[in-house]
């Protein structure tokens, strides 16, 4: 998978290597996933911009064809007016310093160029097609906000996930397991709002269906794969599998999970692990969650350097943002989860397809 376009040129797009042909793609479906991760609407920038996705090639009569295909999608709702007031000052938690550093100056800076959240548009779009592939293979992926600021929502059950937990988040307006959850999300996504501030939380992912012994040691390891895909995501500053970080609080007794026989398959009666021993996988669900910060542009004045004339100066920031960004990467980490996956069952190395 590769991404192209910037975040106020004329569009942004994905080319998909590597799909097998003959798979009829739904995209009418493809379009309600990216639907979910758009802008505009209750807690989300008001940028409007209706992401249709345009197939240029590697589809004929619904069909792929095996050779790359290509989606374009066009920006359509860009002001970069806002932005050039910010060309010799960068914002502090976003990638234009960074950015300044590695291009010379010559990166399109409107609205963070390439490296804006705009570009998980086509990557939701890429993965959705993985999406659609790994369902037919009977492989489900859903996720939730597990966490926003310090309230939790409900856990998945690492060991009796069912495919209902992961489609019924999807059905409700912050994509929570309890209504009680959504309900203070929404509280204090407004609190930030009515501030000028932003926050960030915790996205749940679940995989169901997969078989035990996908993946590889070291390299190629599922845990070493989707690391790869999901830290590609803007905001992503952590991640955790199983148990993750609350493993280090524990035993190895309280640590380990027992195997036992069930219908002549081998299972854990925990899952801890997450789905996965030594990089591949155990047949248990994949659970695992990604730590996502808060919105880097909000409305309070901060601090920066000019970089023209290196002086010191205040910075607000204007234009249309998310108060958090974690609820529109819900559908962003399903697809990039189902790209590792698809790439995985595709006998992708360790350099994969993407």
């Amino acid at each position: 998978m590769n991404l192209f376009g910037e975040s106020h040129s004329q569009g942004i797009g994905v080319v998909c290597d590597g799909l097998e042909p003959g798979f009829l793609l739904d995209l009418d479906r493809l379009q309600a996933l990216m639907d979910r991760r758009a802008p505009g609407g209750a807690y989300r920038s008001s940028r409007r911009e209706k992401d249709q996705i345009e197939v240029l090639s590697g589809l004929f009569q619904g069909r792929t064809t095996g050779t790359p295909l290509a989606l374009l999608i066009r920006n359509q709702d860009a002001r970069s007016k806002d932005y050039e007031a910010l060309r010799d000052l960068p914002r502090p938690g976003h990638a234009d310093l960074t950015g300044h550093y590695r291009y010379g100056g010559f990166q399109d800076y409107r609205g963070g160029g390439h490296f804006s959240g705009r570009l998980t548009a086509p990557l939701c779009a890429g993965g959705g097609i993985a999406l659609q592939i790994l369902e037919a293979r009977g492989i489900h992926i859903g996720a939730h906000i597990y966490k926003l600021k310090e309230a939790y929502d409900t856990a998945f059950d690492p060991v009796h996930l069912k495919r209902e937990d992961l489609e019924g988040p999807r059905q409700r307006d912050l994509a929570t397991l309890s209504q009680e959850a959504g309900e203070t999300f929404k509280k204090i996504i407004s609190q930030a709002q009515r501030e000028g501030d932003s926050v960030g939380g915790l996205i749940e992912v679940g995989v169901l269906g997969l078989e035990p012994g996908l993946g590889d040691p070291i390299f190629s390891g599922l845990e070493s794969r989707l690391a790869q895909m999901i830290f590609a995501i803007p905001g992503v500053k952590g991640l955790e599998f199983g148990n993750g970080f609350a493993a280090t609080d524990l035993y190895g007794s309280q640590n380990n999970d027992d195997f036992y026989l069930a219908e002549g398959k081998i299972k854990t009666s925990t899952n801890h692990h997450g789905g996965i021993l030594g990089g591949i996988s155990s047949g248990m669900p994949l659970i695992f969650r990604g730590a996502i910060k808060p919105t880097p542009s909000i409305g309070k004045v901060e601090k920066t350097v000019n970089l023209r004339t290196l002086e010191e100066t205040d910075l607000r920031i204007g234009g249309r943002h998310d108060p958090s960004i974690v609820l529109r990467a819900l559908p962003v980490f399903e697809a990039a989860t189902a790209w590792v996956l698809l790439d995985l069952i595709y006998g992708g190395g360790s350099h994969g397809r993407y």
